[in-house]
């Protein structure tokens, strides 16, 4: 593909991550620093096509930050030859038509996570994008976080020997809606909308643990309800039908052991919403969003227990930081960047369709494993 610019459809803008992490924070940095910079020196640039169901708040953002094109019709922005590229962030009960019309309309095609609420619809989009040819990818931001990169670096570098376990604790507390407005948008707590932690979260844990650790193997898995009843944004109580919290253990290829927590319940007692500790051989680390501790074998403590002796070392001042060496950028504009060169000149981006698929399939036999009380192992493919 040779071009100066490409047209970006961006349905659901409107929405939170459409708009903070894919509008502001990536497309329109972009547009502002002039563009993708390609082999050669060659730049390509952007031009956001804005998409939502409500007119006058695409207006509002579209005369916020300077974007001409705007629309409520998905066929008419569809048709529009001068759109290369169709993202999809809207609810993900709503992705998958969308998706096939935009792959039918021959558009390159990145979307959220998750690409589909089941299995076999993931599988019927791949077939569809593979046979008619189309680039296609799926938003893997935690990899492009800063602590998690800084993780990868650690383990590129050998720095834990062989890594035998990873423990992960994700959430935070999301407002009932009652007293105070909930955090987060009230779909996500019913079922029948495509909501629960299980499918918003497990996506994201197939693609972490198999790009860092090994790919996942079997998965034992306990989702929640801990919060019966919620209140939505116009002040009405609804009964919430999907899973608020989940508790997981994943073995891994090569004998790795991981366990992960994730809550929209939990008060936070961490540094940061989310955070992995690694544990191998010659090290340890604790990585969260943008931070990342070590304590390496030879700097490691030797605890004694005694329950009959307070114990007043400082265990937490054991460990040190992992220092910035390289500037790190927003991540969401960071794979968004690599999608574009993967557009314009085929560059790698193993981020696909079928990479989305495998965490939709994760999230479904946790699911599963939640049902029956099960360890459910899972297919090699």
């Amino acid at each position: 593909m040779t071009t100066n610019e490409l047209g970006i459809i961006v349905n659901g803008v409107t929405g939170r991550m459409g708009y903070r992490q894919h509008l502001v924070r990536s497309l329109l940095a972009i547009r502002a620093d002039g563009g993708v910079e390609l082999a050669g020196g060659r730049r390509v640039n952007v031009r956001p096509v804005l998409m939502g169901r409500s007119a006058d708040k695409l207006a509002d953002i579209a005369k916020r930050h300077d974007i001409a094109d705007w629309t409520t019709d998905l066929d008419a922005a569809l048709s529009d030859a001068g759109t290369d590229i169709y993202f999809d962030t809207q609810l993900t009960s709503a992705r998958v038509p969308a998706v096939k019309k935009a792959i039918a309309a021959g558009k390159h095609i990145y979307a959220e996570k998750p690409i589909a609420e089941t299995s076999q619809e993931a599988e019927e989009l791949i077939r569809l994008a593979e046979a008619a040819g189309l680039k296609n990818g799926v938003v893997h931001d935690k990899l492009y976080l800063p602590g998690l990169r800084k993780l990868r670096l650690l383990i590129d570098s050998g720095f834990f020997g062989r890594i035998f376990a990873v423990r992960g604790e994700f959430g935070y507390w999301v407002f009932e809606g009652d007293w105070m407005p909930a955090q987060r948008p009230s779909w996500n707590y019913r079922a029948e909308d495509g909501g629960g932690i299980v499918m918003d979260m497990f996506p994201h844990w197939n693609y972490v643990l198999e790009n860092l650790f090994g790919r996942v193997e079997s998965v034992y898995a306990r989702a929640a309800t801990h919060i019966p009843q919620r209140v939505d944004e116009q002040g009405r109580t609804y009964t919430a039908t999907a899973d608020d919290a989940a508790y997981a253990v994943f073995e891994l290829e090569g004998g790795v052991i991981a366990q992960i927590n994730s809550s929209w319940d939990v008060r936070v007692n961490r540094r940061e919403l989310v955070e992995f500790q690694v544990d191998g051989t010659h090290g340890s680390a604790v990585v969260g969003l943008f931070g990342a501790r070590i304590q390496p074998r030879n700097a490691t403590p030797r605890p004694t227990w005694n329950p009959d002796v307070r114990d007043d070392h400082d265990y937490l001042a054991d460990w040190h930081e992992v220092p910035e060496t390289s500037p790190m950028g927003n991540g969401f504009r960071a794979q968004w960047e690599d999608f574009i060169r993967h557009v314009v000149e085929d560059g790698p981006h193993p981020y696909d369709f079928r990479s989305g698929a495998r965490g939709v399939r994760l999230a479904e036999l946790a699911a599963r494993s939640s049902l029956t009380g099960s360890r459910v192992e899972v297919p090699a493919r």
